[in-house]
């Protein structure tokens, strides 16, 4: 179970409050975007298309909740 609480005048951060590890991080990401998740693209050095940065020993794809959070799905190697 995930809890959240509202909070008022809440103001989202401009860095990853919650990330989750995947071991497939391509299928990860399709799998969202067919149902609407919204990848973030920082125009970062070896960040694709679709928004999935690769980065020495990790790739990491951002996006953000209904509220503007800013969440990841990573893949290390």
């Amino acid at each position: 179970m995930l809890r959240v609480t509202p909070v008022p005048e809440f103001k989202p951060h401009p860095f990853t409050i919650l990330g989750w590890q995947t071991d497939d991080i391509e299928r990860t990401v399709t799998e969202l975007m067919q149902k609407g998740v919204c990848f973030e693209n920082f125009k970062l050095s070896g960040q694709d298309e679709r928004g999935i940065w690769n980065a020495p020993g990790a790739r990491v794809a951002w996006f953000k909740d209904p509220d503007a959070n800013l969440l990841s799905v990573s893949q290390h190697e």
